[in-house]
């Protein structure tokens, strides 16, 4: 008798512009970016593989960098980043693959995620696709880090959180929240991290702020919906395109050396993750 072939537990570093999808995860009426990646890998080793994504991003929202894992008794041939590739949508990519232990969870062992969010005053139809078109005159940054500044002291974040959700805590530990400028790019771009974001979340914050930005939204009113429960007076009308998942975090030396040798993630300038 043959020996039964074991399974063995891979994550994948992949990015993609959500434009065409209705999120990552799989859904009933929409096609997401998880349903290609799970009929390509199929395809390429030969057996049904269902994956499990780091972060759950909405519809039309970008990727930048972001993780999967997946469990197969297939052998990975040192080709399989190019199949894998050649045969998803040109706005999918996988970057890299490792080798993990079999309890390791790209979900629940990642310990922060980080996105952007841009606005552009100049009409780009090079950025069209990754940046929000704002046609105003020019929002008062400082006013706008006022408001950020603000999320440090914050851990509950139920009033920004959209309704249908299943999450069993409101509860947020933000590491990063800043507003900059490029003049140059004529764009402004919200930075923040957290350990975990809840559904619509970072727009939630992005279009209140604005709204402090525009001075239609005092400083106390901010701080007293922050403290509130419900999201009844949360601005969630950010459009999704100028949202990106800019990284996901582990723990130091969580990661081993990729299994196929290829281009480092942090030595990419061209593409789809210029």
């Amino acid at each position: 008798m043959s020996e039964e072939k074991e399974y063995q537990k891979y994550f994948l570093e992949f990015s993609y512009i959500g434009t065409n999808y209705h999120g990552w995860q799989i859904q009933k009426n929409g096609t997401s970016v998880q349903q290609y990646v799970n009929e390509k890998l199929s395809t390429i080793l030969r057996e049904d593989i269902t994956t499990m994504g780091s972060s759950r991003t909405d519809a039309g929202v970008h990727a930048r960098q972001n993780f999967l894992h997946f469990e197969t008794i297939a052998e990975i041939e040192n080709d399989f980043l190019r199949k894998l590739n050649f045969l998803l949508p040109r706005d999918i990519a996988v970057r890299n693959i490792f080798k993990m232990g079999m309890k390791s969870h790209a979900r629940f062992d990642a310990i922060s995620r980080s996105y952007e969010y841009v606005l552009s005053y100049e009409k780009n139809p090079f950025i069209a696709e990754t940046a929000c078109f704002y046609p105003y005159y020019k929002l008062d940054v400082n006013i706008l880090n006022d408001f950020s500044q603000l999320l440090f002291e914050h851990k509950d974040y139920a009033a920004f959180s959209k309704r249908r959700t299943t999450v069993k805590t409101t509860i947020c530990t933000i590491s990063q929240a800043e507003w900059k400028v490029d003049a140059e790019k004529k764009i402004i771009t919200f930075y923040v991290s957290s350990n975990r974001f809840l559904r619509g979340m970072v727009r939630g914050l992005v279009a209140t702020m604005i709204a402090g930005g525009r001075q239609k939204l005092s400083k106390e009113n901010f701080i007293k919906l922050l403290n509130s429960s419900v999201n009844q007076k949360t601005d969630f009308s950010a459009p999704a395109n100028g949202l990106t998942l800019t990284a996901v975090k582990y723990p130091e030396g969580y990661f081993p050396e990729p299994l196929i040798e290829t281009i480092r993630y942090s030595e990419i300038k061209t593409g789809l993750i210029d």
